[in-house]
Parts: C-alpha cells; sequence; structure tokens
C-alpha cells in the first residue's frame, strides 16, 4: 500500500482519463558508490538522470516516480516505497499500486538510465506485443538482461508482486527484482539501434562521465 504525495489535479496528468500504457520511474537508492548523493538528481547534458528517463515516456499515459520526496515535473505522480529505502521491488509495488484499472502495460525503469530514449521504449512496446510474454527487457552488449530496463504486462506483474509478497510474510522490502521476475516469460531484447546504449546505468563518478561525454 501506498500513499501518492505529489499529483497534477485529482488524480495526476491523466485527469481520470484511463489510459492503456504507463511508465514507474525507481528514484529509490542509496548510491553507495557515488558517496550517497541523490543519484537520480545527477545532471547529464545538462538535465538531472531522473527527468531524462520521464522524458523517454513522454508519451506514457501516466508516469509516476518512486522515490524520496521533491518537486516532479508537471503531469508526474510521485510515492514513497514501503518501507522506505526498502529496494527496487518495494518500489515497484508502491508505482503498481497507482495504477488505473485501465493501465494494461507499464515501463518498469531505474532512474538512472540517462541514456534511455523514446525509439528504445517504443521497441520494447513493440516486442510485447507478442502474446506469448509477460514483459521485455533490454540487453547489454554482454548479454545482461538489465532487469529495470523492461515493460511489462501490469496484471503478470501486479501476479508476481502478489506471489512474492505472499511468500515473504507480506513485506518486500529487500527482495531481489530476480525473486519477482521468476516464474514470468521474459523476452531479452538487445539494442540494435544508433546512438549511445539506451540500457547504460550509472553505478560510479566514471558512468557518469562517460554517460556526459556520449550526450556531447
Amino acid at each position: 500500500m501506498s500513499t501518492a504525495r505529489h499529483a497534477h489535479g485529482p488524480t495526476g496528468r491523466y485527469g481520470g482519463r484511463v489510459g492503456d500504457w504507463a511508465a514507474v520511474v525507481l528514484a529509490g537508492g542509496a548510491a553507495r558508490r557515488m558517496g550517497g548523493v541523490d543519484k537520480p538528481g545527477v545532471p547529464i547534458g545538462g538535465r538531472s538522470m531522473r527527468d531524462r528517463v520521464l522524458d523517454a515516456v513522454a508519451d506514457a499515459d501516466v508516469r509516476i516516480v518512486v522515490g524520496p520526496a521533491g518537486p516532479v515535473p508537471p503531469g508526474v505522480r510521485s510515492t514513497r516505497e514501503r518501507p522506505s529505502g526498502g529496494g527496487p521491488v518495494a518500489a515497484a509495488a508502491a508505482g503498481v499500486s497507482l495504477l488505473p484499472a485501465g493501465a494494461t502495460t507499464v515501463a518498469l525503469l531505474a532512474a538512472d538510465l540517462p541514456l534511455l530514449t523514446r525509439d528504445a521504449v517504443r521497441l520494447l512496446r513493440d516486442q510485447l506485443a507478442d502474446p506469448t510474454v509477460d514483459g521485455v527487457c533490454l540487453v547489454d552488449d554482454g548479454g545482461r538482461r538489465q532487469q529495470l530496463c523492461g515493460v511489462w504486462r501490469v496484471a503478470s506483474l501486479r501476479a508476481a508482486l502478489g506471489r512474492l509478497a505472499s511468500a515473504r510474510g507480506g513485506s518486500l522490502g529487500g527482495a531481489a527484482v530476480r525473486a519477482l521476475l521468476a516464474g514470468l516469460t521474459v523476452r531479452d531484447v538487445p539494442w540494435s539501434g544508433t546512438g549511445p546504449p539506451p540500457w547504460f546505468d550509472c553505478d560510479t563518478d566514471e558512468d557518469v562521465r562517460r554517460a556526459e561525454e556520449w550526450t556531447r
């Protein structure tokens, strides 16, 4: 259960309109490898990483940021995971809990993906057209799945969250993303488009420098 902290209008940007796709951006985490800074707020190419991710899903019917309190762009809802600092699975549950009943697909994205583009998100959404899969994720150049750079069927994700919560006695705090996705049919999608890799996440200061170079 979560409570929205911030919305533009009584129900956010969509103002009661039921849309079919949504985006949840996970902006929590301690960023210990970067000295505990507000990592999603670190600027890349003049814009925070979080806002660059939100730009990549600007055409979503609903956009939700899950993380510490703070201002968000117009039309974006904001909430916090429970327990506070409980990790990405708890954050995903908080974001999914705010989705309107009509949402059928949701992009679940880390906020430290400053090179993510609308084209990359569109590729993932197109791949989800296959009814045999529950979700799709980008994979990096080494073939490693980027679990927080994907698009999911809302029903499948809700069911997975429910199963994991039941298995853990009701709490999702500290749960691993791998455990959440266990049992789901996931398609791994390599990126073959032009430009910098949209799956690139920033975990260190060196990663930030590389991302900054790519945006020049």
